[in-house]
């Protein structure tokens, strides 16, 4: 019987459309703009300045905490400005404009197509090599990789989890990885179970990618400790907790994190970052995306430099359908739609998302009828229905009773909702006010 969360879930079309394409490189061209934050904490600060001449893989902002990353130059070239830009929600960030010039690379970095397999430095070198090359996590959340693995005093990682599930629709770029960079990604999984010192390692896939695991499979025997669990096909499986659940059968409880009950997550264009960073020192300033949606000619997956205007991208893939409605980063049910296409790549970009104007348009909301669906849907055993109303009439203090922080905001629920209410917009809006509150209180 095939593995899976218990509590909510759905299963939406998973719309893989892309999955046949494989990786192609874009050959960066014009300018990129490098924003200083592109990962959850602190913004790197800027080490270069107006004029500077940099090369690819060189460090141009550096860390200013614990919880923060280094930022590194995708191009060679000329530094043109440090300024703030507008990013996709329009919101102005400081980024580093670099002007491109030839494409010279560090010597630091291996180029070569050799894969390599001796891990010949301990722990401790492997977390300072991963910090120095800024790797963050890129399932999405981009949380610091050095911080999940600098395992608190009193915690103990007793499990490492590979999230190769990919639940979220249209999206191929962790597939692409795991057909493509299948021994590399394995490598770079080795690495994260060195640097932990766990004896075990799961990878989860969804078994709408049979190939990936028949691949992985078939690779296992070579690296002792790794185990391949294909997934029942479940959104949203691919969640730390949800996946923690499916695989090893432990609840993360409210308020706490994964490393409570022994478990570390990454994803498996992490891990595959990690095998760059620490055999090929190379730093993440590339990221593997997808350009999909039902009325895309020309389905691809891509791996571009960050930094890349978003517009180049789809204009070098004949641009905009006519009948497009929105363009979302990332997938439909956690993604977030762009407004402004000029807005370069980050390191966790995932996906440009298009959808025609039929199924971008919401249907009007209607009265909740009390259907309870997106209780049922839920897998964190929230009450939408119940946080939205709290939300709406501004009741925090009942919002935080009610468990609002633990929302994962998957979009279980205003998926499955008959009345077409905007369940997820606001509960998210509560819960950005009860967070505050919570960080207000320490």
């Amino acid at each position: 019987m095939l593995k899976t969360f218990k509590l909510g879930g759905i299963h939406p079309a998973d719309n893989k459309m892309a999955a046949l394409m494989p990786i192609e490189d874009i050959a960066p061209e014009g300018k990129v703009q490098i924003f200083v934050s592109q990962h959850l904490g602190a913004p790197a600060e800027p080490i270069v300045a107006k004029g500077d001449t940099v090369k690819v893989g060189q460090l141009i902002a550096k860390s200013t905490g614990f919880v923060s990353a280094n930022i590194h130059s995708s191009v060679s070239g000329t530094i043109a400005s440090i300024d703030s830009i507008p990013d996709h929600l329009g919101i102005r960030r400081t980024a580093i404009t670099i002007t491109v010039e030839g494409d010279e690379w560090l010597k630091t970095i291996d180029r070569s197509k050799e894969i390599k397999h001796n891990i010949t430095i301990t722990p401790q070198e492997i977390i300072a090599k991963i910090t120095e090359a800024g790797i963050v996590g890129l399932g999405g959340a981009a949380f610091p990789t050095h911080v999940k693995l600098s395992v608190p005093q009193g915690k103990k990682a007793e499990t490492l989890l590979i999230n190769g599930a990919e639940c979220e629709p249209y999206l191929t770029s962790d597939y692409r990885v795991m057909m493509e960079y299948s021994e590399e990604l394995l490598i770079g999984v080795l690495i994260l179970k060195k640097a932990l010192n766990v004896p075990k390692v799961y990878i989860g896939i969804e078994v709408n990618k049979q190939d990936a695991i028949n691949k992985l499979k078939g690779l296992q025997s070579k690296h002792q400790g790794i185990e391949i669990v294909p997934l029942k096909m479940k959104y949203p499986q691919g969640g730390e907790k949800q996946l923690i659940k499916a695989i090893i059968n432990r609840e993360v409880p409210s308020g706490s994190l994964p490393i409570d009950v022994g478990a570390i997550v990454h994803n498996v264009g992490t891990a595959y970052a990690v095998y760059e960073a620490v055999q090929k020192n190379k730093p993440l300033i590339e990221n593997i995306l997808t350009i999909t949606g039902k009325n895309v000619k020309e389905q691809k997956n891509l791996n571009v430099r960050v930094g890349t205007p978003l517009s180049s991208v789809l204009q070098k893939y004949g641009g905009l359908p006519k009948n497009t409605g929105k363009i979302i980063l990332g997938g439909p049910m956690m993604g977030k739609a762009i407004s402004n296409l000029d807005a370069p790549t980050q390191k966790s970009t995932s996906a440009i998302l298009i959808m025609p104007q039929l199924e971008a348009s919401r249907p009007k909301p209607s009265t909740c009828i009390r259907c309870s669906r997106c209780v049922s849907v839920c897998p964190m055993g929230l009450e939408p229905y119940l946080l939205i109303r709290l939300a709406e009439r501004k009741m925090y203090d009942d919002l935080e009773k009610n468990l609002a922080h633990d929302c994962i905001e998957c979009g279980c629920c205003i998926y499955s909702c008959p009345a077409n209410l905007s369940l997820l917009d606001y509960i998210r809006l509560g819960k950005t006010e009860v967070l505050k509150i919570r960080r207000s209180r320490k």
